[in-house]
């Protein structure tokens, strides 16, 4: 198991390009997570294995998003409206593909969330309002690229059954957890404003699922919607 016995670690992001950040400026309001307080991209790839230990990366006609009820209790079930990123993450995304140490015998697909989490004063924002939870993937990222004037949003992880977190931190701009989904639970403490005023949070979270077990395409979208309906 490539992040070793305790199923995660922490990592250093490299520099991104110029225009990542601004980006964020940029993100629709998520009109499904966050009561206001979210902004948000999302789009789709598949990793293909290519020469000299790299991945190549193909962008995936664009789709509605859906996860499953039993992982996302707010979310799950329902078809989610979002627009595509923007800007190219793929710098980013390949250096938490080398921690990992992805198999290489067959592709994989991956969901790519762009992400800002807004607080003030009065308002927090909740970046995990579907608590403890696993995401559904073989493994997931969870990268901060900027943090402005705000506090809280600790990470945390926990063991199956267990009634407390075994590891929590609050990540830095810079840092990123690359987690194994399947053997750990995670959820994030909200995001607040660290004078009072304004402040957020960008993130970018990418899921990975082998190919065979890929979340995209009509199979995928029926069956997440069906669980809601069962």
């Amino acid at each position: 198991m490539p992040l070793g016995t305790e199923g995660f670690t922490v990592i250093d992001l490299p520099e991104v390009a110029p225009d990542i950040l601004p980006s964020y400026d940029r993100c629709p309001v998520d009109d499904y997570m966050g009561n206001g307080t979210r902004f948000k991209r999302f789009s789709q790839y598949k990793l293909t294995p290519a020469e000299d230990d790299a991945w190549s990366f193909k962008r995936l006609p664009h789709r509605d998003y859906t996860t499953y009820k039993k992982f996302n209790p707010v979310g799950g079930g329902i078809r989610r409206v979002y627009e595509p990123i923007e800007v190219d993450f793929t710098p980013l995304i390949a250096e938490g593909i080398r921690e990992l140490g992805l198999d290489r015998s067959e592709p994989w697909q991956i969901n790519v969330h762009q992400n800002r989490t807004r607080a003030d004063g009065g308002r927090p924002g909740p970046l995990t309002p579907e608590g403890v939870h696993h995401d559904g993937h073989e493994f997931v990222m969870i990268a901060i690229l900027n943090k402005v004037n705000v506090a809280g949003g600790t990470t945390r992880l926990w063991k199956p059954e267990a009634d407390a977190p075994f590891w929590s931190g609050t990540l830095e701009a810079g840092q990123a957890v690359l987690l194994d989904d399947r053997g750990l639970a995670h959820d994030v403490t909200d995001v607040l404003s660290a004078d009072g005023g304004p402040g957020h949070r960008d993130i970018v979270i990418i899921a990975f699922s082998r190919w065979a077990e890929k979340w995209y395409g009509d199979e995928h979208d029926a069956a997440a919607l069906e669980e809601q309906e069962a």
